[in-house]
């Protein structure tokens, strides 16, 4: 479980074309205040430590910063932020170096590759890709390296673009930088849609390139392959939450905690520009339901990687409808059969071609008919 503090809500100090949380700022829901009180209250009552989120959470001023991580090293002992990096200052690394504080940055490449990630005016924008490729590489040389996110699309990740973006991860593995989570664009706005997101094809291109890789580098990781081939192992007690049932109206691997205290929602999940606030029982009809309808409706029904995929995040559900399956789900088959041909050649069975499959699966869809959200781990082991 992790808590996202979003003490600002949504406000960020760039303007990504593409971001899943533009609904918000469309409808005016951007927080302008927060009490500090009241979101260390509601912290408590989540447990378990915190994680700055936003937006951008560096906009919030350094001396509540100072006071959110003196807070949590105290009590937690740790801190984590994940921030787009154009921000981060000699103070901010001195309070990341005394409080403990893990960094993640959100960055589509270096120079132009990062161009839709839109600061105002292309000068504005190249200034902030600049000063967070130089974030990077003070925490990596006076710090610790960040992990990264990296979303594909048009301006970074079609054929043309990757031999780029690929050289760039080899020089980010030498400095330092272990993890990167790569993202496939999720599409709010058909506009996004047609200048921006690469087709099925450039999609499974793209990620089949990022594969190959993998097996050339030492050090890094990109993550999304490493969980995929757990999944198949039926091992998912590491896996990100894309790869588990997921209610929208609870979300359960994201506790949202505002600037006011109220508990949310993770943002993926808010398609109507309003945030919802946190549901108090988990439901999982959206399984139950993927699992018996067709797949030329929007479910998942025969298909071998559910256990696996389950329809994956509800945020990139067909047509913004959470009941549907992910928009991407051709390119998770691919990779799923990718990989499961992999562990095949290295003498591993996968679980998508296992006689258990069947009983598994129904044991699972037994117990989200309880409300229950058992483990693939545990059902495998049972």
């Amino acid at each position: 479980m992790t808590v996202e503090l979003r003490p600002l809500g949504v406000k960020c100090n760039i303007q990504c074309q593409y971001c899943y949380q533009n609904p918000q700022r469309d409808a005016g829901n951007v927080l302008q205040l927060y009490d500090l009180d009241k979101m260390k209250e509601a912290i408590e009552r989540e447990s378990g430590g915190f994680s700055l989120f936003g937006g951008e959470p560096l906009l919030v001023n350094e001396r509540d910063l100072e006071d959110l991580w003196a807070w949590g090293f105290q009590k937690y002992g740790r801190n984590t932020i994940q921030t787009n990096g154009a921000l981060i200052n000699e103070n901010h690394i001195r309070m990341f170096r005394q409080y403990d504080v893990s960094v993640g940055i959100s960055i589509d490449g270096p120079g132009e590759l990062n161009d839709v990630r839109w600061a105002g005016t292309l000068e504005k924008t190249r200034a902030a890709t600049d000063s967070t490729e130089r974030a990077i590489e003070k925490l990596c040389a006076e710090w610790r390296p960040p992990s990264l996110i990296i979303t594909l699309h048009r301006a970074n990740s079609v054929a043309e673009k990757l031999p780029v973006l690929h050289r760039w991860i080899k020089k980010l593995e030498d400095m330092g930088i272990r993890s990167v989570r790569l993202h496939l664009l999720e599409v709010d706005d058909e506009r996004v849609r047609e200048k921006y997101a690469l087709s099925i094809e450039e999609n499974i291109y793209a990620l089949r390139s990022f594969l190959g890789l993998s097996y050339e580098l030492k050090k890094l990781k990109f993550d999304l392959f490493d969980e995929m081939r757990e999944m198949l192992q039926g091992r998912d007690n590491k896996s990100s939450c894309v790869w588990h049932a997921c209610d929208p109206f609870t979300t359960s691997a994201v506790r949202g905690v505002e600037g006011n205290g109220q508990a949310s929602n993770c943002g993926r999940t808010n398609k109507d520009g309003i945030d919802f606030v946190k549901a108090s029982v988990a439901g999982f009809e959206r399984y139950i339901a993927l699992y018996q309808t067709p797949q030329d409706d929007g479910g998942c029904q025969g298909c071998r990687f559910f256990l696996m995929c389950k329809g994956q995040c509800p945020g990139t559900a067909i047509g913004g409808d959470w009941r549907n399956r992910t928009e991407d789900c051709e390119v998770w088959k691919t990779l799923y059969r990718a990989l499961e041909q992999e562990l095949l050649q290295e003498g591993c069975l996968p679980l998508s071609l296992s006689f258990r499959r069947i009983e598994l699966e129904n044991k699972m869809i037994d117990h989200w008919g309880k409300g229950e959200n058992l483990s693939l781990l545990q059902a495998s082991s049972s």
